[in-house]
């Protein structure tokens, strides 16, 4: 069984999840580190954009700044996505592509997903795989309503995929600060209830971070036959982590226009 890296959950601003993520990745590369799987949560609550998104056609950017929530750009694929922090953990996968022996991106998500998949099943509900289209990326279903949404970057020989796991959802907090084609505001929420869904609203009760986030480790470890040894960053990753945070992810040319101004992170 392989042994990975297990980074336990914690809480930072949406600029460093998305800087440690990154630093990972690019460790992972240089390859300093092994396989890693990471947990995080979103202090204050946040909304991530993707790759090559237009923000102020996918957020509300003044509701953002109005409420105190952090928008991010993502050096991932996908759409827009609020991350709430009493509601949400995230995860992210980094792995040399080599040692998942994926066929196609696909088939990467599918093996990955199956990590939520088995998580959910131990928290008593069945999910299943939703291999998406052209414009929406694979994600994992409770009876046809989305209870986690992934997305991916690939570099170097290395995959990035990050994504998340609902425990509940404020669906009137994140339409506030998220735009849709599919509805006008008055008909959000009505029309959100049948596309989302979380493990609260699907269990009827509310469970705590810690059984979500232990039935995730053992998911994981049982989709991907591995074994999770707990780590930390190494002093590589928490300084480029750093660097990451201040000149690339806080900055508005990054999350608003998706440019950065320091060519050793192009």
């Amino acid at each position: 069984m392989n042994a990975w890296r297990l980074l336990e959950l914690e809480t930072n601003n949406a600029f460093m999840n998305m800087a440690v993520d990154e630093a990972i990745l690019r460790a992972r590369i240089a390859k300093k580190v092994p396989n890693t799987l990471r947990f995080y949560r979103w202090k204050p609550s946040a909304v991530s954009v993707g790759r090559f998104q237009d923000v102020f056609k996918e957020v509300n950017v003044e509701n953002c700044r109005k409420y105190g929530v952090d928008c991010v750009r993502r050096i991932s694929g996908g759409g827009s996505v609020y991350h709430d922090y009493e509601g949400e953990i995230t995860y992210s996968v980094i792995i040399s592509k080599k040692d998942l022996e994926a066929t196609d991106v696909f088939y990467a998500y599918r093996m990955i997903c199956n990590g939520l998949i088995e998580a959910i099943k131990l928290l008593g509900i069945h999910a299943d795989f939703d291999t998406g289209n052209l414009k929406r990326c694979p994600n994992v279903l409770v009876n046809g309503r989305k209870i986690s949404g992934s997305s991916q970057s690939h570099k170097g020989g290395v995959l990035l995929q990050h994504g998340t796991f609902l425990i509940d959802a404020d669906l009137e907090d994140m339409f506030t600060f998220l735009k849709v084609p599919w509805a006008k505001t008055c008909e959000v929420v009505p029309i959100a209830q049948k596309k989302i869904t979380a493990v609260k609203q699907e269990l009827g009760t509310n469970i705590s971070i810690k059984e979500a986030y232990e039935a995730l480790i053992e998911g994981f470890q049982k989709a991907l036959k591995i074994k999770l040894i707990e780590g930390k960053l190494t002093s590589y990753e928490e300084d480029l982590a750093e660097k990451l945070r201040t000149e690339k992810f806080a900055t508005e040319d990054w999350n608003l226009r998706g440019k950065i101004g320091v060519s050793s992170f192009q």
